[in-house]
């Protein structure tokens, strides 16, 4: 199975010679943030690296729609829900709530943690294992409701 950024390398091939210059403009912003991370950091990034920037990219879209929306500019909306849409499907299988449950009660135990001060140990071995699975906002609020 090719590697994240040999399909977005793959898919801007396939929209240049496709003419689509909407979806072409949003690969190439993915694939520029990409190797400005390679270059800044000077190593070669792995998937996990890519879902890291992938996840920063699309919660930038989510809030600039929420933006873009309260200012009633529907045709910002709709080019940033269009990024949006291409920038999620990089993106594996988001996992569900009731998915979620069981590794926060894990990391939890793991953590041996009974109180919300100890959210930040909770969090250190939660984050890993859902790292581009899941919403970060949902794990805060899944962890919080479980600490005291």
């Amino acid at each position: 199975m090719p590697s994240i950024k040999e399909r977005i390398s793959e898919d801007m091939k396939n929209a240049m010679k496709s003419g689509d210059k909407a979806r072409l403009a949003a690969i190439r912003m993915l694939h520029s943030a990409v190797r400005k991370r390679e270059i800044d950091d000077r190593t070669d990034l792995d998937d996990a690296g890519v879902l890291k920037i992938l996840a920063t990219l699309v919660k930038q879209r989510q809030e600039s729609i929420e933006q873009f929306k309260a200012g009633n500019r529907a045709d910002l909306v709709e080019k940033e829900t269009a990024e949006l849409t291409l920038l999620q499907a990089y993106m594996p299988e988001q996992m569900s709530e009731a998915e979620l449950i069981p590794i926060v009660e894990a990391a939890i135990k793991e953590a041996g943690a009974s109180t919300k001060k100890e959210m930040g140990n909770v969090m250190k071995v939660l984050m890993p294992k859902v790292a581009g699975k899941a919403d970060g906002k949902l794990v805060n609020q899944l962890v919080q409701a479980r600490l005291q």
